[in-house]
This record gives C-alpha cells, structure tokens and sequence, in this order.
C-alpha cells in the first residue's frame, strides 16, 4: 500500500545543532530516529521543493535498502519493503529533525532491476532516477546500497556515471555493503578494497542489521553530511 501525502509541509526548517566535533554516535542515531514520513511521489514534479539538506539511498531491489533505513532510524515499518521486491514505485520523503524542527531530509527510491518488472516500468523509473539524481537542487548526498556477495550489477555503473559529475562537484556519496554477515572477515575485507576502488572518492562501509555492524559510523557519517559547517 502506498503511504498518502502528508497534510502538512515541514514547520521550520532552522535548528540549532550541536557542532560536527561533538556529535556522538548515540546522538546521530537519536536524530535518524526523529524521521517521519512527509510525501511520497511518482514523479518528480510531485515533489515538494526543499531548502534542507537531502539525503537519497538509491540501490538494486533486494540488496537490502528498506532494512538499512529501519535500522538506522531504530523504526520496523518506516521503509516500506515489498514482498515483491521493485513494485514499490514512489519516490518516499521523511523527514528528520527534533522538536517539530526538520533540519534534514531522507529520500528512498525505488528499488531497481528486479525480472518481474515490465521492461517500460523499468526504463521509466531508471528515467526518473536519473533525472532526480542530477537535478535534484537540494541533494546533499547519495547512499548506494550493494550486496557484495554479488558486487556492482550494471545498472549500479550506470547510476555512478549517472552521479559521477555531482560528485566530483562535491556531491557526497556513500556505498553500504549491505548483508555483511553473510560473509566472512576475510570476504569482508576484500569486498571492502574492491568497492573502495569502484566507489570514485565516495565512502564505503560494511553493515549488517543482523550482527550491528556499520551502524554507528553511517549514522554519524549522515549527520555530518545533513550539517555541514558554515
């Protein structure tokens, strides 16, 4: 089912925030906790424009991106995760900031490159994410989900190209190497050094729900990001 829009815009969007050098990972995960759903769209045009700090998580269906936001946001149900993975097709917003205050935004897109998808469903939504992607104007960063048992699939290389000219422009970008657990210390490790090579500059962290694990440092990475300093 399909979230409905929420009734009401954002109630500020000025918060006064504790400097990046003393934020801690308990605090980080306490703002990612403050996120609350705020619109879903099916197109680009539908989407409110913002003045905060966004922040996408974008990756193939499957590898993990729904369980990634409801753990880092200490929520069950805030991502939807379809039993049939790449039908949910919106464009999800939520909001994060305390006190009524959004000071941040986080974007989940829809999973992409799942079989079951008609083939114009998927050149649609590749469209749509590509053109979100780029024009985006309030885009702080990027979070691609990959499962490195299976590494990046094309359609991960050609959403880097996609975001490659943002990111050399400053855009950040981080790749989570989702289902960590499954692998072993060794398989970590060596998927770790590919995808930093693969990864353009970006950052790179393992996670895992099941085990803990990545989940502090994500958290205090997206902190940092959604409060640059001035």
């Amino acid at each position: 089912m399909t979230q409905q829009p929420h009734p009401s815009a954002p109630e500020s969007t000025a918060s006064v925030t504790p400097c990046t050098a003393d934020i801690t990972p308990a605090l980080a995960l306490g703002w990612l906790h403050t996120a609350k759903f705020l619109t879903t769209a099916p197109q680009l045009q539908f989407l409110p424009e913002l003045d905060v700090p966004e922040i996408a998580f974008v990756g193939r269906s499957n590898a993990g991106k729904s369980t990634c936001i409801n753990t880092l946001t200490q929520q069950k149900q805030l991502a939807f995760a379809s039993k049939k993975p790449g039908r949910t097709q919106h464009i999800n917003l939520f909001s994060l900031g305390k006190q009524g205050v959004t000071d941040a935004v986080l974007a989940d897109l829809p999973g992409y490159g799942y079989a079951a998808v008609p083939m114009q469903d998927k050149l649609r939504w590749q469209q749509v994410m590509a053109n979100y992607l780029v024009t985006r104007k309030n885009l702080q960063a990027i979070v691609l989900m990959c499962d490195p048992r299976h590494g990046l699939t094309e359609l991960d290389e050609i959403l880097l190209d996609v975001v490659r000219p943002r990111v050399e422009a400053g855009l950040k970008f981080l790749v989570i190497l989702t289902k960590a657990d499954k692998l072993t210390r060794a398989e970590q490790t060596k998927a770790l050094a590919i995808m930093k090579l693969n990864a353009g500059g970006g950052e790179v962290r393992l996670f895992s729900a099941p085990k803990r694990q990545g989940i502090d440092a994500i958290a205090t990475l997206l902190w940092d990001w959604a409060h640059p300093q001035k």
